[in-house]
Protein backbone atom coordinates (compact mmCIF):
# COMPACT_ATOMS: atom_id res chain seq x y z
CA UNK A 1 0.00 0.00 0.00
CA UNK A 2 1.57 3.29 -1.07
CA UNK A 3 2.07 6.13 1.48
CA UNK A 4 -1.09 8.61 -0.17
CA UNK A 5 -3.84 5.45 0.30
CA UNK A 6 -2.60 4.65 4.26
CA UNK A 7 -2.59 8.28 5.06
CA UNK A 8 -6.29 8.92 3.00
CA UNK A 9 -7.11 5.66 5.23
CA UNK A 10 -6.33 6.98 8.75
CA UNK A 11 -7.35 10.38 8.14
CA UNK A 12 -10.69 10.02 6.58
CA UNK A 13 -12.74 9.01 9.65
CA UNK A 14 -10.39 11.33 11.45
CA UNK A 15 -12.20 14.41 9.19
CA UNK A 16 -15.69 13.10 9.69
CA UNK A 17 -15.45 13.02 13.31
CA UNK A 18 -13.70 16.40 13.54
CA UNK A 19 -17.00 17.48 11.24
CA UNK A 20 -19.18 15.81 13.11
CA UNK A 21 -17.91 17.52 16.40
CA UNK A 22 -17.82 20.76 14.55
CA UNK A 23 -21.60 20.41 12.73
CA UNK A 24 -23.65 18.92 15.80
CA UNK A 25 -26.27 21.23 16.21
CA UNK A 26 -27.74 19.72 12.92
CA UNK A 27 -28.76 16.21 12.10
CA UNK A 28 -28.26 15.88 8.69
CA UNK A 29 -24.98 17.23 9.03
CA UNK A 30 -24.01 14.71 11.87
CA UNK A 31 -25.59 11.58 9.52
CA UNK A 32 -23.51 12.72 6.40
CA UNK A 33 -20.23 12.83 8.91
CA UNK A 34 -21.53 9.17 10.15
CA UNK A 35 -21.51 7.94 6.17
CA UNK A 36 -18.03 9.69 5.62
CA UNK A 37 -16.86 7.46 8.73
CA UNK A 38 -18.22 4.33 7.37
CA UNK A 39 -16.58 5.52 4.01
CA UNK A 40 -13.49 5.63 5.58
CA UNK A 41 -13.28 2.37 7.65
CA UNK A 42 -14.49 0.82 4.46
CA UNK A 43 -11.60 1.98 2.24
CA UNK A 44 -9.43 1.10 5.29
CA UNK A 45 -10.29 -2.15 5.24
CA UNK A 46 -10.23 -2.63 1.58
CA UNK A 47 -6.65 -1.28 1.64
CA UNK A 48 -5.28 -3.43 4.77
CA UNK A 49 -6.64 -6.41 3.28
CA UNK A 50 -4.89 -5.15 -0.17
CA UNK A 51 -2.05 -5.46 1.73
CA UNK A 52 -2.37 -8.50 3.07
CA UNK A 53 -3.27 -10.37 -0.39
CA UNK A 54 -6.32 -11.74 1.88
CA UNK A 55 -9.31 -13.28 -0.37
CA UNK A 56 -11.33 -11.83 2.57
CA UNK A 57 -12.79 -8.95 1.50
CA UNK A 58 -16.54 -10.00 2.17
CA UNK A 59 -16.15 -8.09 5.57
CA UNK A 60 -15.87 -4.46 3.76
CA UNK A 61 -19.46 -5.47 2.45
CA UNK A 62 -20.63 -5.66 5.96
CA UNK A 63 -19.64 -2.86 7.07
CA UNK A 64 -21.35 -1.01 4.22
CA UNK A 65 -24.30 -2.93 4.64
CA UNK A 66 -24.56 -1.68 8.16
CA UNK A 67 -23.78 1.61 6.89
CA UNK A 68 -26.58 1.33 4.46
CA UNK A 69 -29.02 0.34 7.89
CA UNK A 70 -27.99 3.19 9.43
CA UNK A 71 -28.28 5.51 7.00
CA UNK A 72 -32.04 4.73 6.25
CA UNK A 73 -33.14 4.71 10.16
CA UNK A 74 -31.36 7.79 10.45
CA UNK A 75 -32.88 9.36 7.55
CA UNK A 76 -36.80 7.79 8.99
CA UNK A 77 -35.96 9.41 12.22
CA UNK A 78 -34.77 13.13 10.63
CA UNK A 79 -38.37 13.06 8.12
CA UNK A 80 -40.11 12.22 11.27
CA UNK A 81 -38.57 14.95 12.92
CA UNK A 82 -38.61 17.87 10.21
CA UNK A 83 -42.30 16.58 10.20
CA UNK A 84 -42.89 17.28 13.88
CA UNK A 85 -40.91 20.45 14.66
CA UNK A 86 -40.22 21.84 11.27
CA UNK A 87 -36.20 21.48 11.23
CA UNK A 88 -33.72 19.65 11.79
CA UNK A 89 -32.12 21.46 15.38
CA UNK A 90 -30.62 19.37 17.82
CA UNK A 91 -31.58 22.03 20.23
CA UNK A 92 -35.23 22.52 19.07
CA UNK A 93 -36.16 19.27 20.58
CA UNK A 94 -35.86 16.51 22.41
CA UNK A 95 -34.66 13.25 21.01
CA UNK A 96 -36.15 10.70 23.67
CA UNK A 97 -38.83 9.76 21.12
CA UNK A 98 -36.49 8.42 18.54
Amino acid sequence: MSFISSTLASVMPSIAIVSMISQRSHILMALLSLEAMILGITYSVLMFSATLNSSEMFISLIILTFGACEASLGLACLVSMARTFGNDKIASSSLSWC
